[in-house]
């Protein structure tokens, strides 16, 4: 008797109990999706195109971007890494499809921005049919007609939308830090075509003109692939330029080697004890 009366208060209390720990779970996660409490501080943005982050970054669309790898190569404890990478968007993409000002609202002194951009640069693309940018790094600019609107527009060179992220990167107390685009599995003469067709050198450019840290992750993941051979690099490649996860990673290790080589670049104390 006293058992069943005791029963029905300990139920009661129990349910209670979940019912507290489910709603102090759903408070926790809107909290989580709160665009004002996401970012924890200091942090690493991770700012580029597919070849940065791929998909929702998680391999689900097959090919991998090497932004996923990088996170892991970080001292969780240190630093806090976003991968912000975004498919199909080139410098200036990014930058007026209003993706770089919600990074530039998140941002606070102290904080990093790794930049890769280059590979939808040249041209338009039937999902993204504005986003060409002219060649080279000066403050030329060219007029075109937008596919969009069809409308006249004045479009500036690849190295000048870097400079400018670079700018805004500076104007926040952040430091910009640019990579060269990584290279496609494109192979001449038994190696891989390094360049990215000027783009890599552009960006050097960018970064010398603009005052920011740069990263030849071109030459230094092209390195990579020459050490492996066209044969074995090709199980590195999802399709010509896009990754698969082994892919993502020998271009992830090479962004870590390219920061070891920077000169007094906090960055490289933050990467964790087992980073290659």
């Amino acid at each position: 008797m006293m058992l069943s009366h005791l029963r029905t208060p300990v139920l009661l209390f129990i349910a209670f109990a979940f019912s507290i720990a489910g709603m102090a779970r759903a408070q926790e996660k809107a909290m989580t999706n709160s665009p004002a409490s996401t970012t924890l501080h200091p942090a690493l943005f991770l700012v580029g195109d597919s070849i940065v982050k791929t998909g929702g970054g998680d391999g689900a669309t097959g090919p991998w971007g090497w932004g996923s790898e990088l996170i892991l190569l970080f001292d969780a404890a240190k630093i806090h890494v976003y991968n912000e990478g975004r498919g199909g968007r080139s410098s200036r993409g990014y930058i007026e499809e209003g993706a770089w000002a919600k990074i530039l609202a998140q941002l606070a002194p102290g904080d990093f921005v790794i930049l890769h951009f280059g590979h939808n640069d040249a041209k338009n693309s039937a999902n993204y049919p504005d986003r060409v940018t002219a060649t080279g790094n000066g403050d030329e600019t060219k007029d075109i007609e937008s596919p969009v609107t069809h409308q006249k527009e004045t479009i500036h060179t690849y190295g000048w939308y870097l400079r400018q992220y670079v700018n805004d990167a500076k104007a926040k107390g952040a430091t910009a830090i640019i990579c060269s685009s990584a290279p496609r599995n494109t192979w001449v003469d038994g190696k891989i075509k390094r360049g990215l067709d000027g783009y890599a050198q552009w960006a050097a450019e960018a970064a010398k003109t603009s005052g920011a840290l740069f990263i030849d992750l071109n030459t230094l993941a092209a390195n990579r692939y020459d050490a492996l051979g066209k044969e074995q690099a090709a199980k590195y490649f999802f399709d010509s330029q896009h990754t698969t996860k082994a892919g993502a990673r020998l271009n992830a290790e090479s962004v870590v080697e390219g920061l070891k080589q920077l000169k007094d670049c906090p960055l490289a104390h933050d990467l964790a004890p087992a980073a290659p």
